[in-house]
């Protein structure tokens, strides 16, 4: 579900051919079991040092103030009331030296293998069937097929900061503000042609010759219909005819895939747009470093596509870096600099869930899938939520990259765990110029109740308590939390 660089290490030349080569951990790495999801890098003190200098704007904080929403409380977590809310994860300082002891039976998440090649940082990720498109600030866009390099292009300028597949079309948005249309030869599949630029020369020429499609961007003279800024993020609607584009110029445009045409543009936020969404019933959220969401309403006033405004979900300090929303589209997520992830049930209406924490520096990613949610962070490690009911729980913490964790992509794992329980494919980029595969389990809903039983008898005696004086639904050190 996001956000130039540069900042780190060499850029490689165009002609340079840098060796790939795959990483195959099955054997070496054993997975980690379920028993271990409080397992944390050694590495987490690393400071938001590590994000190249131009990200700097994306993720910095906002100037404005903390004004909440009446919707929005800040001081709720998620997972009230619920066990794992005693999970040392979720308080300060109790978590590395808890002593973790599962049944071996539980349903194991764990690294797959590293794919590797020495020429930039990774930026985004777009997985479709057995096909995997990784964008890097090399100007590169990488395919691999089955864990191995499957063919590659190349865009002219500016780094691949989205990739977004639509049918036979791939699009790629970069930091020079452009969007790139590519599409695949049939006859050799290895072989991807760029087939325009959005928006296209024709529609250029077209805006150029009338004063009405101006606009005045940073004290001079713009077509409505280019980004004059960086890409940060592409999205498509629920039926793929429509493509958003959010970029750092705090406007986000709308695309009509059919015949490549802008059919409106958005002056957004205040500051940077980070990231935008589509979701259900023509819903269209957006994030900004500004601190604030935003939901749009999609509405079809003849043949004009029109976007208006319906609320604002929040505003606070921190600069909004990413946005998911599941597949039901019932629950939206929302990461932010601060480490957080609020979410918002979607029902009726737009109600405030909770918060999600689990990170110790800036969430950069976000993705959804199934029952469960993922976030990247510059503190290197992607937690794994799982959503029971109204209920987050953290499930695993996935940890082994170098640098901060940029994007992610999540497939379903058609070889389902030897109990029948849903898998899904875990893609993860990061500035460390690599991409982990994961498998993880969304795990049956029994088996999730057993490793949340036994994480709370382990945390009772842990922390002395005796465990028949506590409620069994750990609303007793909810309270506790809740007070600290």
């Amino acid at each position: 579900m996001m956000n130039g660089g540069g900042g780190i290490g060499t850029r490689m030349g165009d002609g340079e051919e840098i060796g790939t080569k795959f990483v195959d951990t099955g054997s070496s790495i054993p997975r980690s079991k379920f028993g271990n999801i409080m397992h944390s890098d050694p590495n987490l003190s690393a400071t938001a040092a590590a994000i190249p200098r131009d990200e700097v704007f994306a993720y910095r904080n906002s100037s404005a103030s903390f004004t909440s929403p009446a919707s929005y409380d800040p001081s709720r977590m998620s997972c009230e009331g619920s066990p794992m809310t005693m999970s040392p994860w979720n308080q300060a300082g109790a978590g590395s030296n808890f002593p973790w002891s599962f049944e071996d039976n539980l349903p194991q998440n764990g690294l797959i293998g590293s794919l590797v090649r020495e020429e930039g940082h990774i930026y985004s990720l777009a997985a479709t069937k057995d096909l995997l498109y990784t964008g890097s600030d090399s100007k590169n866009i990488r395919v691999w097929k089955n864990l191995k390099e499957f063919s590659g292009f190349k865009s002219s300028s500016g780094l691949v900061k989205a990739i977004i597949i639509a049918g036979e079309k791939i699009f790629t948005g970069h930091q020079d503000g452009k969007i790139r249309v590519w599409k695949v030869i049939p006859k050799n599949p290895t072989v991807h042609k760029r087939s325009g630029t959005l928006p296209t020369l024709k529609e250029v020429f077209k805006s150029s010759i009338r004063p009405s499609a101006y606009v005045q961007v940073r004290n001079r003279s713009a077509l409505w219909i280019k980004h004059s800024d960086a890409i940060s993020c592409l999205t498509l609607n629920e039926d793929k005819t429509l493509l958003y584009s959010a970029s750092w110029d705090r406007t986000f445009k709308v695309w009509r895939i059919s015949d490549s045409k802008c059919l409106e543009s958005i002056n957004a936020h205040d500051d940077a747009v980070n990231s935008v969404v589509a979701s259900l019933d023509g819903l269209v959220f957006t994030g900004s470093a500004d601190g604030t969401v935003k939901v749009w309403k999609r509405e079809q006033q003849g043949k004009r596509t029109k976007h208006s405004p319906v609320q604002t979900l929040l505003k606070q300090e921190s600069a909004v870096t990413a946005l998911a929303v599941n597949t039901s589209g019932s629950v939206m997520y929302c990461g932010s600099s601060d480490g957080m992830v609020n979410y918002w049930e979607c029902e009726k209406q737009l109600t405030h869930g909770g918060v999600l924490k689990g990170h110790k520096l800036a969430v950069l990613c976000l993705a959804a899938a199934g029952n469960l949610v993922f976030s990247g962070s510059a503190d290197k490690t992607i937690c794994v939520w799982r959503r029971d009911d109204k209920i987050h729980a953290c499930m695993s913490v996935l940890t082994g990259h170098n640098g901060p964790v940029k994007c992610l992509a999540v497939e379903e794992d058609h070889e389902k765990s030897k109990d029948g329980d849903q898998r899904w494919v875990v893609y993860s980029g990061s500035l460390d110029k690599s991409v982990k595969v994961w498998s993880v389990a969304e795990m049956a809903p029994d088996m999730y109740q057993m490793a949340v039983m036994q994480q709370q008898q382990q945390y009772q005696q842990h922390m002395g308590y005796d465990a028949d004086s506590l409620p069994s639904d750990g609303s007793s050190i909810a309270s506790e939390n809740r007070a600290n």
